[in-house]
């Protein structure tokens, strides 16, 4: 028989996880009072003004300096690895991989046949990696969090040649991260984590060096397929509209939640926000016997996906099985990870008030188990 855990220790809302996130009740409003939007052409403004409130409050949230500009595209990052790929590395890529999506990116470019092999500066899981500049190298990219592991990096441009641009992975850190944006000249995400929509898009905010590159890359005859040009992507962005048919309730969500942000109080609201649940987890860890942050330093452990190893003896499947009979979900480790291991999303939509009663519920489960 599952462990019961008493009412009064439950979080208000028991959705913990690393992406797909926790979806805010009012922007599930907000979708039910604009239904008349889904199953309308995406040329039209209706859902054109979708994408401009979502390219304007982009810019404002992450404070995009002049010149720089709000670009979407069909596909999610996974997809923008190969637009990368194809029309913003030029010849040779350094990657910092400290996880699995950042080594994910380091692999696309390092299997082009048009590319010369990229330099990988490598850390073990749990670790972070960082840039270091480099001669021979035009693009420089990083996670600036690492889902799969809850390590954080700063986002810094490298001292390197005159003309290297820097591609930033910001799917789990943007919109609750600090930035300056003007240390990257790609900063791309995924609207299914801190933005607390569904998938299928990536965003990135362009740098005039990235435009100007992908501009000369795609004219320069490199073979690159439509749906991964980013000069398409460009080209219909500044139209406020994607090449093919976006997922619209996924618009709308990202739309509201953008807003939302932003009248809570911008970047800085969220960044605070997220780091408060991320105390509340780490010092909860730190004074248990058995639990441990996975992320050794401090100042490498991200708040907003929280990874904390249990003791051999306890087992984190059982946990989560107990957690989720008692509908606390998805805090399960990332499942290449393979450890023993509680992984908690804390992106701005979860209420700091919940992590601490996380902790309590698992408090409650290995007492008893």
């Amino acid at each position: 028989m599952p462990l019961t855990i008493p009412t009064h220790l439950l979080p208000t809302d028991g959705r913990f996880g690393s992406g797909p996130s926790k979806v805010r009740p009012g922007q599930v409003d907000h979708l039910v009072a604009n239904a008349h939007v889904l199953g309308t052409s995406h040329r039209k403004a209706p859902v054109k003004d979708l994408v401009r409130r979502i390219r304007e409050g982009v810019t404002e949230l992450l404070g995009a300096p002049d010149g720089y500009e709000v670009t979407l595209g069909n596909g999610g990052a996974t997809a923008f690895w190969d637009v990368a790929t194809l029309c913003l590395v030029e010849r040779k890529a350094q990657h910092a991989s400290f996880g699995e999506f950042g080594g994910k990116f380091a692999t696309a470019t390092s299997r082009a046949p048009f590319l010369d092999p990229s330099q990988v500066i490598t850390a073990e899981p749990g670790a972070v990696a960082y840039l270091e500049p480099a001669d021979d190298v035009d693009t420089y990219a990083t996670p600036h969090n690492e889902t799969s592991t809850g390590a954080m990096a700063p986002v810094l441009r490298p001292s390197g040649p005159d003309g290297a641009i820097v591609l930033t992975d910001a799917t789990s850190g943007a919109g609750a991260l600090p930035v300056d944006l003007r240390q990257t000249d790609a900063y791309y995400f995924s609207p299914q984590k801190a933005f607390a929509a569904d998938g299928g898009l990536w965003l990135a905010v362009l740098s005039p060096a990235a435009v100007e590159r992908a501009a000369r890359i795609e004219a320069s005859g490199r073979w690159v397929p439509e749906f991964l040009s980013l000069t398409t992507a460009i080209t219909n962005s500044r139209l406020d509209q994607t090449l093919n048919t976006p997922a619209v309730a996924t618009l709308l969500l990202l739309a509201d939640q953008v807003e939302w942000l932003l009248a809570q109080g911008g970047l800085k609201w969220s960044a605070e926000r997220c780091a408060t649940s991320a105390e509340i987890l780490y010092g909860w860890a730190e004074k248990r016997p058995w639990a441990t942050p996975f992320v050794a330093r401090p100042e490498e452990r991200s708040t907003v996906v929280g990874t904390i190893d249990l003791a051999d003896e306890i087992d984190a499947g059982r946990v989560l099985s107990e957690l989720r009979a008692n509908g606390v979900q998805d805090v399960f480790a990332y499942r290449k990870l393979g450890r023993n291991q509680l992984r908690v999303g804390m992106f701005p939509a979860v209420e700091p008030d919940d992590v601490a009663a996380l902790t309590e519920c698992v408090d409650y489960l290995v007492e008893r188990i």
